[in-house]
């Protein structure tokens, strides 16, 4: 088989990680396999997986032609009868039980995030949180976020905490087209199941709402935002030193201060129309502003943590950038940018099974200390060197003379 030298694991290594265990009692005990002949949950599970690593562009038609073909079925232990359509995996992806993904979705990521290390654990507290949208190009959806073009929308809000995604909502109803919406109610759900909740999220320009603020304040949740310049707010004490500048780089720290904020208060008037009312809430946050002198650019940020030095809330936030090389990863290699179903259900399918790949291929990646493509491309390497070495076998011959090892 490809052996690569300088490799720490392989992929057979890392696909024992997989929870067939777990796999097999939620077979069991959900309704994960219930009017399926032949797609049980493990067959749909591994054809997902497989085909995210071993193709450019997913879709129905390849889902189909990858169950069908011998190197798959010998793969996984299929019989040679064992045949789908691609009308079939349509069905299926619209009503299989997506609970079964999730569960083994957030298994696996327990498993993996419980190997950090305690210097790990105190890098990785940080939750980078946002969203990425995917247009459907069919005009097909029935239910999504409408578009001035006709066309319809999802919105998926991830959490990733600098190694591996930590936690994904999809969502398709029109009150989600605002991250004001969105993101709170998919942090907040993180929280939920989180023992002691104790990571700072990081959150970008789109969330701006002071009452959102409060509440995850209320909640105990810590978060830096970057907030849009010159909002309004009142100082109430500065943290800020004169006789001690904080400097790095190009930028300096000049302001450092508990505020409060204002909000927008809903009023109706007689007419019955709403507008809103300035007004001051009460609750006090923390503002930090740096600028960088050279490029005359001014950087805000809005926190409830006031244990950080100023610096510390400022390269926190940076980190943010993580999410979006993610994002980037994710629609190039792992196919999120193509919806393969148009069905919620389906899409939440796929986006669990799209983060099990990138969990796996991520894990990949830092242990063997290789670029997104090149993980990408060997693990599809190793995929077909396994197919050929039991289709050897099965053939009456020896692999190791055609694999070195």
């Amino acid at each position: 088989m490809t052996n690569f030298k300088d490799h720490k694991i392989s992929l057979k290594l890392l696909l024992g990680f997989i929870p067939k265990a777990l796999m097999s009692h939620l077979s069991a005990t959900t309704k994960v396999d219930y009017y399926s002949k032949t797609l049980h949950g493990e067959k749909m599970f591994y054809l997902l997986l497989f085909s995210i690593y071993d193709n450019e562009r997913l879709s129905q038609r390849t889902l189909e032609d990858t169950f069908n073909s011998s190197g798959f079925k010998a793969l996984f232990g299929l019989g040679e009868d064992e045949k789908i359509r691609r009308s079939s995996i349509s069905e299926r992806l619209s009503k299989i039980d997506s609970s079964y993904f999730k569960e083994i979705y957030e298994h696996m990521y327990e498993r993996f995030s419980g190997l950090y290390d305690k210097t790990e654990i105190e890098k990785y507290n940080l939750i980078r949180v946002d969203s990425t949208i995917v247009s459907e190009a069919s005009s097909k959806m029935k239910e999504g976020i409408d578009q001035k073009s006709g066309k319809k929308l999802v919105k998926f809000s991830f959490s990733f905490d600098g190694i591996l995604p930590s936690a994904v909502q999809v969502f398709n109803a029109q009150k989600y087209s605002s991250e004001e919406t969105a993101l709170p109610e998919a942090i907040l759900e993180q929280v939920k199941k989180e023992e002691h909740h104790d990571n700072i999220y990081v959150i970008d320009r789109g969330l701006q709402s002071t009452r959102v603020m409060k509440n995850f304040d209320q909640k105990a949740v810590k978060f830096i935002i970057r907030s849009k310049e010159n909002r309004k707010f009142i100082e109430t004490a500065s943290f800020l030193d004169p006789q001690n500048t904080q400097k790095w780089e190009d930028w300096e720290v000049i302001k450092d201060s508990k505020v409060k904020l204002y909000t927008g208060k809903p009023i109706q008037n007689k007419r019955g129309k709403i507008h809103y009312r300035e007004e001051l809430v009460e609750k006090e946050f923390r503002l930090v502003v740096i600028k960088n002198e050279k490029q005359n650019k001014e950087m805000w940020f809005l926190t409830n943590e006031f244990e950080l030095s100023a610096r510390e809330v400022s390269d926190y936030y940076r980190k943010r950038w993580d999410i979006e090389v993610f994002f980037r990863f994710l629609k190039q290699e792992l196919n999120l940018s193509h919806l393969v179903s148009l069905n919620k259900n389906g899409i939440e399918v796929m986006v669990y099974m799209t983060m099990i790949a990138s969990m796996l291929l991520l894990i990949y990646k830092k242990a063997n200390n290789l670029g997104y493509k090149t993980a990408k491309r060997r693990i599809a390497m190793e995929l077909r060197d396994m197919i050929t070495v039991i289709l050897i076998i099965f053939a009456g011959g020896d692999p190791d003379k055609v694999f070195k090892t």
